[in-house]
This record gives structure tokens, sequence and C-alpha cells, in this order.
């Protein structure tokens, strides 16, 4: 038999005389003094109910509930029952008040006073609870200004409230929407608008800024940020949407800002219908299954149920990692992992013969830059012949959906890495012309993935970490960056669109000067730019480009049924000269002739500026 606890027992007590207390005070209200001449009939009512509210407070464990941090959900909970029992007592009365002398309105006043007596204990518990938590923790605690008085931001100041142990004192909101000001949420004022945050700071004494806007943009954390910083005051942030998969706000999800959050823009808004339809209960293949796109490209494919994900890699100790992911999360999943290279027709043809994908996403690639400027064949033979390889595969085994993902330096290329998308977006185009009319391939184009391996952010964070100088090719170098979730999220909405051969990109924001983001890294490690780590600029590297484009110039874009994304009108290669093109590349880069590879890439590919004079292997 379950022990009860005596403070469990002395709510039950109290619950069960307010409860009958409340009838009383019923007969008092309706028939006005004196009650002795009902004395009979008060005392039948009383007693008749006493037995039938004890066991209900005992048996939907009402007296178990936790006063001090009694919420909504509780308060429904006990409402539930004391109006459930209400209304049987009001029908029964109604059948027997005749006989029972009882009138017909006491258990309707009953109940609205038991409402509100055994509510109000609770909430006083808790007001006196979190008081007293206040007054132990004012000489630690901190007094806390929450930026957005939206769901997160009262969802925020409610876990404050309820856990006065944390030492943050919520003071009060700040908001731009006109509707909310002076207005209050959760008992604190709407203090003004966001660009008052220094006056109202200094006025209140706050000692931190809670940034509780998890779907606001880029520039209007980075806003707010900079009028912390104003203020000198310490800011924290509770994670963009991407992060909040559950929906609900914990303590423990407020953490410091980090440059995501300066980046980061409108949360995607993903169309679950189209994607669920081309991959729940469908093998799904995606190569590079171990990098940085390529691993999210899973993590998002896993929320769909696919019947299958084959993993496919070159990186053993990067399979490993996001099998374990898998294992954590996903162990419902059946999954196979595969080390090979798409280089490999032969390992290829044995893993569509086996698994038999039905979608595949080709995210293996050489992407960097300077290394394929002095790796030229390596950037062929991976990143053309590779895809060439899977795309065959692709279309003799019957796959549903081939998506290739591509890279804004296919635009206009200066490099040889940025070249060889391009030609990779050739052969996408050239397979859609011998597919089946159930298959599609397609491409999906955007820039640089924030936090990618090999990204600039983690270069800039080393550098910090050695103590300087944080080094920027250029002033006026900018990047399109798109946070990795969004890019696969994007990825896997681009594969449901039903245009055969096409080449999608992704709507990537506004353009960020590299300098800028040295800066914000500094800051948001904790120096100053100039005082504590200097800014150092070196010269662009070879096949660099001062910015990148999504599109040509003779490209232009049709919208999709998607906001985000967009159709390129990209010129075509015949069947003739692409696979001309295909063996003059092939040869050179068996042959390691570089300058063959970039004279080939310059004659095929628009606009493309490569340099012929970089040395290579």
């Amino acid at each position: 038999m379950r022990r009860v606890s005596r403070p469990t027992r002395e709510k039950f007590a109290l619950d069960l005389l307010v409860w009958s207390f409340a009838g009383l005070l019923a007969f008092f209200v309706r028939l006005d003094l004196p009650l002795l001449e009902h004395k009979r009939t008060i005392a039948f009512y009383l007693a008749v109910g006493f037995v039938p509210k004890a066991a209900l407070i005992f048996y939907f464990g009402l007296h178990r509930q936790s006063w001090h941090k009694i919420g909504v959900r509780d308060l429904y909970r006990f409402a539930a029952v004391i109006f459930s029992w209400t209304v049987l007592v009001y029908v029964v009365n109604f059948v027997v008040s005749q006989w029972t002398l009882v009138p017909r309105s006491v258990p309707l006043i009953e109940g609205a006073l038991a409402l509100l007596l055994m509510g109000g204990m609770r909430l006083l518990a808790r007001v006196l609870f979190e008081r007293e938590g206040v007054r132990a923790t004012s000489g630690s605690s901190k007094r806390v200004l929450v930026i957005g008085a939206g769901e997160a931001g009262t969802m925020m100041v409610r876990e404050l409230l309820r856990h006065p142990e944390s030492g943050l004192i919520p003071v009060g909101f700040l908001d731009d929407e006109p509707m909310k000001r002076s207005q209050n949420y959760m008992g604190l004022p709407v203090l003004g608008v966001m660009d008052a945050l220094p006056r109202v700071a200094s006025e209140q004494a706050v000692d931190e800024v809670l940034i509780a806007m998890p779907s606001a943009p880029g520039r209007v954390v980075r806003r707010v940020v900079e009028l912390a910083r104003e203020a000198g005051v310490k800011h924290r942030i509770i994670p963009g949407i991407h992060e909040i998969l559950s929906g609900q706000v914990a303590l423990s999800q407020i953490r410091d800002v980090s440059l995501e959050d300066l980046l980061r823009r409108d949360a995607v808004k993903l169309e679950t219908g189209s994607i669920t339809s081309y991959i729940t209960g469908r093998t799904v293949l995606v190569t590079g299954a171990g990098g940085s796109i390529g691993s999210e490209i899973v993590r998002q494919v896993c929320r769909f149920k696919p019947a299958r994900i084959v993993l496919l890699g070159r990186g053993e100790n990067s399979i490993f990692s996001i099998e374990q992911e898998l294992k954590r999360n996903w162990p419902e999943l059946e999954y196979a992992l595969v080390i090979g290279d798409v280089r490999d027709r032969g390992k290829l043809e044995a893993v569509f013969s086996t698994f038999k994908p039905q979608v595949v996403f080709h995210a293996a690639a050489h992407k960097h830059v300077y290394l394929m400027e002095l790796n030229p064949d390596e950037a062929i033979l991976n990143n053309i012949f590779g895809t060439k390889n899977l795309v065959d595969l692709a279309v003799e085994h019957g796959v549903e959906r081939f998506v290739n993902i591509s890279t804004d330096k296919a635009v206009n290329p200066t490099s040889v890495m940025g070249a060889s998308k391009r030609m990779a977006e050739y052969v996408l185009e050239g397979a859609s012309r011998r597919a089946a009319p159930h298959q599609t391939f397609s491409s999906v184009r955007f820039g640089n993935v924030l936090g990618s391996r090999g990204s600039v952010i983690p270069k800039f964070q080393q550098q910090i970490r050695d103590g300087g100088p944080v080094t920027v090719t250029d002033p006026q170098m900018v990047r399109y960056f798109m946070l990795i979730p969004e890019a696969a999220q994007l990825v896997l909405q681009a594969g449901g669109l039903p245009e055969n051969g096409a080449v999608y990109v992704l709507d990537m924001g506004e353009p960020v000067k590299i300098v800028d983001l040295a800066s914000d890294v500094i800051r948001l490690s904790g120096f100053e730019v100039g005082k504590d780590i200097e800014i150092v600029f070196t010269g662009a590297v070879a096949g660099e480009k001062l910015y990148e484009e999504l599109l040509t110039s003779d490209e232009g874009t049709q919208s999709s049924k998607y906001e985000k994304i967009f159709v390129a009108q990209q010129a075509t290669l015949s069947d003739e000269a692409l696979q001309s093109v295909l063996s003059q590349l092939e040869s050179a880069a068996r042959a390691r002739d570089g300058a063959g590879i970039r004279s080939v890439l310059l004659k095929v590919i628009p606009g493309a500026t490569i340099k012929t004079s970089n040395p290579s292997v």
C-alpha cells in the first residue's frame, strides 16, 4: 500500500474541509441567516457528500498536487473533478428535492465556492512560495529584462517565476508590436520598444537581458545585442526555432548568444505533405552521409519515417558518428552503413543492386576551393564523374527522386571546384532527358553553410584561441550564409518539386561581409576588435571571388510553389556536347593535366574565368 506523507495528509484534510465548508457557505448564501432552522437539511447534505468528496480527492490525487508549483493543467484537473461532482449532485437533488428540501441552487453555489476557495488556496501557496524564494535569493539574484512578449517570452517568465531558485527575477518586457505596449503579461509590464533598452535597463537596474524571440531574424537579434552592449548588461538568448523542436521553452535552453543567432533569418516553413509523399516508406540513399550537410539531411529524412536509409561515405569515423546518433534518436529505424567512394562504379553498382534505393540525396563532393586548385584532377573525378556514376545507376535502377547538392560557386566560376559543380549540374540535366516518366533529377544550389566543416567560422575561432590575429582575405569580401538545418530542410523541400532537370536556387537572404563576421566572432568570444584581437587582411587566394552569385546574368529565375525556392532558367548542353566535354575532362584528369582541365572548363561554362597558371599536381 502506498504510504501517504504528512504534507500530503494535511492537504487531503484541508481540501476535504474546505470543500465541505463550501457546502455550508452555499446554504448561507442561498438561505441567509438563521441557518439553525435548516440544520437537519444542512447536516444531511454535508454528511451525504463527505465520503464521496473524500473518495474523489483521493482517487484523482488532488492532495498530491504541488501547490507551490501549481500550473494551469493542475487547476483544470481539480476543476473538472468539482464540476463533475456538482453536476451529479444537482441532477440527483433536482429529482429528489421534494423529499430532501435542499434548494436546487445549493449544489451549483457550492461548486462555484469550492472552485474559488480550493483554487485560491493553491494560488496563494504558489505566490507565497515564489515571494519567499525571491527573498531567499535576493542577495545573489539578477534582474532580468525579457525581449519579446510573445509566447516564448511569457512561457520563459512563467518558468522563471516557478523557479525562483534560479536567481533570475523578471522585471518586465520590451516589444516592438504596438498592440502590446502598455500591456501586462504574467503580471509584468511591457516597458517599451526594443530601442528603449538602454534607458529601461538603467531605470530598472537590469542585470541581464534575455532575448525570447526564437523565430526572429538575425538582424533583430543583432540589434538587441548591440543595444545590450551599449547598456553594459549581459545578454543571453532562447535558441532559434530550429533548435526548439518540442515547442516548449525551459530554463535549460537559455544560452549565450551565438553567431548563428546573429545570422539567422525567418524560420523555414516546411510543407511536410510533399516531403512525406516521396520519403515515407521508401529506401533513401544519402552520399557523403558523414559530412556536415549529408549528416543533417540524414537527420531530417529520419523525421519522415523512411523504410530504410543507406548511409554512404568515405570516412569511417564520420559514418560511425552519425550511426551512433541514429541509435540514440531513431532506434526503430532500419539503416545500412556503406564505406565507399562515389568514384568506385563497382561499389556503387553493388549498393544499388542490394538496397534498391528509391530516393537519392547526393552530398558527397570535394568543396575546398584552394585545395581543388592544387588538385584539379580530384575535383573532376570526384565531383563530376562520381556524380555521373550515381546518376547513370539511378537511371538504370529506376530511382524516383535524385537530388544533387550544388553551390553558388558554380555560377560564373573562378575556380575548378566551382566549375566542377556546374558540370555536375549539366550531368543531372542530361540524365533528366534519359529518365523514365516516374523519375525526377534536380540540383539544389546554395551558398556557404554556417558551421559546416572547413567553413570560415571554425577557422576564426581557432585563431582567437591562438591569441589572434584573425585573418580575412579582403575587406570587401562578402558571402551568403545559411544554417545547416535550414539548408537541409530546403533540400528536402526542393526534392518534392516536379520539374525534371531543374536547378533550384535557395533564397540565401542578404550577403554578409566576412570582416563583419570576423568582428562578431571576436566580440562573442568576449574580446574587443583591435584591442584584444586584431583583424589582418591577407589578400584573396587562388580561385576566390569577392562576392558569390546564385545566378548568372543569363539565367534569371522562376518562382516555385515555395517562397524560399526558385527555379534557375539555365543554359543547357546537348547530349552530344555533354559527352564530348566529359570525355575531354576525363582524359585530362586521368593524365593529371591541370592546364588541360581548366582549358576545357573555360570553353564550355558560360562566365567562367578560371586562371590557368595555378601550380597543381
